[in-house]
């Protein structure tokens, strides 16, 4: 708790601890009497919060980071799986950090996730309407107000609606005064402890106000005009609430929000417990973009989109949001993130860096810095290297020769080498400057020259050669496939002809629904083709990595609480030792107790993903299978794999809405941008592993599955994304228009 009498005397100000949470949550903060919790009521809605530290179950998450987030900026928050993002937005949301105003409105998307109304008959279109609970509230008090005055049998009618709804509006008031007296303490927690006191006098006397309504004898006929009056003015209150948030137009601006994420009207207006997993998720960021909130954060927003809405998404944020809403996104998917932040936030190594620019161009940035540090350190360690050996010469020559002046000259040009050692670079890149540069108590007359770095490249690695397929010939052929659901009567593919040849790249995209897990079933034969032909290798070995399979390892776990990812791994393959089995897990990231003492249950999303790929990489096939691997990786673990796909001798098959990840597996593009430059192609910079080196994968072809029809897109990733960006950039319009 913050200690006023300290602050006052010009002491630093002391920290401010919520209580322990569920989840052992610990949350402290830099806070002073002149902070923006002083009214608890700022008139910015800007973040701002100093020595923030998050622990979770004694681990350290946040130590002494600030936390600052400008009003209406557009955030992605980096980092990597475990470093923290999700727990930082949601303390948040939940306002568990000391300093953030009390009447800031923040949403996170998967508070959105708790059922509204568990009325079996709840549709898609009002689960999305209910979601907005300060509009539910209003449009639940109008009515009630409405029909209390418009009551004439009920002499008490409207009085005793004013009374209820003021009863709750003091008990929210309450509520809020509890959580002011928490956080204070000195002076000024005495007076929010008077606050409170005098508030609950007032929630009782509301109370027994409330109770006395059914004694007719009780109330004057003054006292039941004047409230009569309230309740009217009230009334007048909600109602221009209403207008003011446009809640007469909110059905056909929830309607656009649900079209723009691909529902179809029987969606819309079906029930909402009809809806499988993929498309709940899609009524739950709907949900949070209806809602009128300061700041809206966005925790993987782009799972189970397909690329039209992804991009609409995109556009949605970036052209129809509240402009004094602030956005933070947290995203594995690269190219969303750079269309939609303008502000990055770099969770990394306990701190938040902050950066005004994309993912992109901090990694770019980040580059440069380094090498250009790097040569300055260099050049400057030469050169006091030589001057040194020259200084240290002419002192041995001059007590060689006794002679005191030429000692003294070499102490003083080493006492100038190690004043001038240093950063020869100003804050503002011109030449450096002692009074405005490195102001305050120094060891040293200049700073040191600090080289940036990079957090080490994430490790994925597996076999890379797979076996002699002994005789020549495509690993798989589909000649003029069609195929048809049991009980349809139009086939859901037609025509297939794809060919897969040894060490091919081949990428599958479409919308949901589209069939693009159908061909792949039909290539590896886990389905018949109802007319044509599907030839496999006859020596041909496939791994598949499925969308579903971390929901799937999420199952087992449950079934078995004590399934640890070693003990599955030699499960599936029993072949193995441990040690081998501990091999190919470290290989993929996962070391030590996580894969032998922490249950399948406790592992993050990400990591169920490698132990899943572990299952089906620990001897390479000969065609890799993915569909959608990228959901649950990070960013440095999505690209480390791409560099390995790299170095992988066999064939590779793609499925997957991520626009950086299809162009750099399937097309060949560098995963490493990182400015360009005389040395951009050094090898390792920094513990940075470059692109494949001594293997060279074909550049592969894009396919597109639309209509049942598979067509090849002769221009690659970047025609498919022009045929999404016309499809999101109609339904934008007209979501605009009607809204």
């Amino acid at each position: 708790m913050p200690r006023d009498k300290a602050t006052a005397k010009g002491k630093a100000p002391a920290k401010a601890a919520s209580a322990v949470e569920p989840g052992r949550i610990i949350v402290t903060a830099q806070q002073s009497r002149f902070h923006v919790d002083a009214d608890l009521s700022a008139a910015s809605r800007e973040i701002d919060i100093k020595d923030l530290s998050i622990s979770i179950s004694s681990r350290d998450l946040l130590q002494n980071a600030h936390l600052r987030l400008l009003e209406g900026n557009r955030y992605v928050l980096l980092g990597r799986n475990g470093t923290g993002k999700s727990t930082l937005l949601k303390c948040i949301a939940e306002q568990r950090i000391p300093g953030l105003p009390l009447d800031l409105r923040c949403l996170l998307l998967s508070q959105t996730s708790q059922s509204h109304n568990e009325n079996p008959d709840t549709t898609t279109l009002d689960y999305v309407l209910r979601s907005d609970a300060r509009r539910e509230q209003a449009l639940r008090d109008v009515a009630f107000l409405s029909k209390a005055l418009d009551d004439t049998t009920t002499p008490f009618a409207a009085v005793h609606a004013y009374r209820t709804l003021n009863h709750a509006r003091l008990e929210r008031e309450l509520a809020r005064a509890k959580l002011i007296a928490d956080r204070r303490s000195g002076a000024r927690g005495w007076d929010a402890r008077k606050a409170l006191n005098k508030m609950e006098e007032e929630v009782l006397a509301s109370q027994v106000s409330l109770a006395a309504i059914s004694d007719e004898t009780a109330l004057p006929a003054s006292t039941i005009e004047e409230e009569t009056r309230l309740a009217v003015t009230l009334l007048d209150e909600l109602q221009s609430y209403l207008d003011a948030t446009a809640a007469s137009q909110s059905a056909v601006r929830a309607r656009g929000i649900l079209r723009g994420l691909r529902f179809t009207d029987d969606r819309i207006d079906g029930l909402f417990s009809a809806l499988s997993g993929g498309w709940r998720t899609r009524a739950l960021l709907a949900a949070a973009l209806f809602q009128k909130t300061d700041v809206l954060m966005l925790d993987e927003p782009t799972n189970y989109l397909d690329l039209p809405s992804i991009i609409w998404l995109e556009h949605y944020l970036s052209d129809a949001l509240d402009p004094a809403t602030t956005l933070v996104v947290v995203t594995h998917d690269r190219a969303f993130a750079d269309h939609v932040g303008s502000d990055l936030l770099v969770l990394r190594e306990q701190k938040l860096e902050p950066f005004e620019g994309t993912q992109t161009a901090w990694e770019v940035e980040r580059w440069k810095q380094i090498r250009r540090m790097t040569r300055m350190k260099e050049a400057q360690d030469k050169k006091v290297a030589h001057m040194e050996k020259t200084i240290e010469g002419n002192a041995a020559a001059a007590r060689r020769s006794g002679d005191d002046k030429k000692l003294k000259q070499a102490a003083s040009r080493r006492k100038k080498l190690e004043e001038r050692t240093g950063l020869e670079v100003g804050l503002k890149g011109g030449r450096f400057k002692l009074n405005r540069d490195l102001g305050g108590y120094h060891l040293t007359a200049r700073a040191e020259i600090e080289i940036p770095t990079m957090d080490k490249t994430a490790v994925v690695k597996f076999p890379l050669e797979p076996p002699d397929l002994r005789f020549p010939g495509s690993l798989v052929a589909l000649e003029n496939v069609s195929y048809r659901y049991p009980g349809s009567r139009t086939d859901a593919l037609t025509g297939v002809n794809l060919t897969i040849h040894p060490g091919a790249r081949v990428g599958l995209c479409g919308l949901n629904g589209s069939g693009k897990s159908t061909v792949v079933k039909l290539a590896i034969g886990e389905m018949k083709p109802t007319t044509g032909t599907v030839t496999p290798h006859p020596r041909l070995k496939v791994a598949y990595f499925s969308q579903h399979v971390v929901e799937e390892l999420e199952a087992l776990s449950l079934a078995d609480k004590e399934l640890t990812a070693l003990r599955y791994l030699m499960s599936q393959a029993p072949e193995l030792s441990e040690q081998e089995a501990r091999g190919v897990l470290g290989g993929l990231g996962l070391q030590g107790r996580i894969t032998s003492d922490v249950p399948l249950g406790s592992l993050s999303g990400g990591q169920r993903s490698r132990v899943a790929m572990a299952c089906l990489l620990y001897t390479p096939p000969h065609l890799l299978i993915l569909d959608e691997v990228t959901t649950h990786l990070d960013g440095d673990t999505i690209v480390s794999l791409v560099d390995t796909l790299k170095e992988f001798r066999g064939a590779v098959l793609v499925v997957t809405h991520d626009r950086f990840f299809m162009r750099c597996v399937v097309e060949g593009e560098s995963a490493h941008d990182d400015g360009g430059g005389e040395d951009s192609d050094d090898e390792e910079v920094d513990g940075r592993r470059g692109d494949a080196a001594g293997y060279t994968a074909p550049k592969g072809q894009v396919y597109r599955v639309s209509k049942g029809v598979v067509t090849v897109m002769e221009r690659g990733m970047a025609q498919y994304e022009e045929i999404a960006e016309r499809s999101s950039k109609k339904l934008l319009e007209f979501n605009l228009g009607g809204s």
